[in-house]
């Protein structure tokens, strides 16, 4: 069996597994509670202590699924880091947003449909343009000293946005955000590489990113067209039918294209594309944790093996990978993280 590799989330002393398991799509939705299971017992069995699911996943269904198997298998509580994310919690006026009422009574919501009495790290799901900063970094700061949550952190916010948190904390002296769930995979880069480069540097800021894969592009499993059992074939899915969509244009058949080219260089590499791109995504020093979906354990089995692979990923690699790619982002300041 692979050995896990553990970082620390940004600054903190708090250690989480590089590969980490999410919910988004897969439970309370597309696979039964059963498999839900399966897989967190597989991800556990390997090492991964950081499952990551947020209240919006099919309607609150995913934290469910997920409290349950943490229960069923009577797993330490210290021995997990769990994850939610708030700003979608309903139909009612106040149940979206990042307003200090909806951010403390959907947490108590999240927390007891993951029957947890606290999450380990809670993120803003998306900016909330319409609630001051202040009342957001007060409301998180409330949900921590309650001891309902550790550690605050954002997910798919700006740089600026981060930093105007950081400044109203600072200002305050309250905690400010300690991480970022951005999507990062081999055809999604700039924002990790390029725009949250002085945050690693400046705030000590952790990196938890999703979708490594692309959605299952960068396995290479829609190289020949879309399967029955994949994400890209669920129907009442508004962000998986935008990505069948862009899959059908000239871009998604240039990506195809390139996905087919990395995959002869796994092949050299004694890999699957899936790990050479999990393996990319992990080389990336900012990153504490990549997370990763699975409908089926040995999903899980595959996923852990790119660790083997990062090894291999030597300058040379990583320059041959480059020239597939075409997409390195141009740095607009002479910094390097550190």
């Amino acid at each position: 069996m692979t050995s896990m590799e553990y970082r620390y989330l940004g600054k903190s002393g708090l250690m989480v597994s590089c590969l980490s398991l999410g919910g988004w799509v897969t439970y309370g939705g597309q696979v039964s509670p059963e498999v839900a299971q399966m897989c967190m017992k597989a991800a556990y069995d390997n090492g991964i202590n950081f499952f990551d699911t947020a209240e919006v996943y099919s309607g609150g269904q995913c934290e469910i699924d997920m409290g349950v198997a943490i229960r069923k298998f009577g797993w330490k509580r210290s021995d997990l880091v769990i994850s939610t994310k708030l700003f979608w919690g309903g139909k009612g006026p106040n149940d979206r947003g990042l307003s200090r009422k909806h951010i403390v009574e959907g947490t108590d919501a999240s927390l007891k449909r993951l029957q947890l009495d606290y999450v380990d790290l809670l993120y803003a799901h998306r900016p909330d343009p319409d609630t001051p900063m202040e009342e957001i970094v007060r409301a998180f700061n409330f949900v921590i000293e309650q001891g309902k949550a550790f550690y605050w952190g954002t997910s798919e916010w700006s740089g600026q946005q981060i930093c105007e948190a950081h400044a109203v904390a600072q200002r305050l002296n309250l905690i400010a955000p300690l991480m970022e769930q951005p999507q990062y995979n081999m055809f999604h880069r700039d924002r990790v590489e390029k725009e949250y480069l002085p945050l690693y540097k400046n705030f000590g800021m952790g990196a938890t990113t999703w979708s490594p894969l692309a959605s299952g592009l960068l396995s290479g499993k829609y190289n020949d067209g879309i399967p029955p059992d994949s994400r890209l074939a669920i129907e009442d899915n508004a962000v998986m039918k935008r990505l069948r969509e862009s899959l059908e244009s000239e871009d998604g058949r240039v990506k195809i294209q390139k996905v087919a080219q990395l995959g002869h260089l796994a092949q050299q590499l004694g890999c699957t594309t899936a790990q050479l791109s999990l393996a990319w995504c992990l080389k990336n020093p900012n990153l504490s944790s990549v997370i990763t979906g699975a409908s089926r354990p040995s999903q899980i089995e595959e996923n852990v093996k790119a660790l083997q692979v990062v090894p291999l990923l030597t300058e040379e690699v990583m320059e041959a990978i480059e020239g597939v790619l075409m997409n390195r982002p141009v740095l607009d300041y002479n910094f390097r993280s550190s």
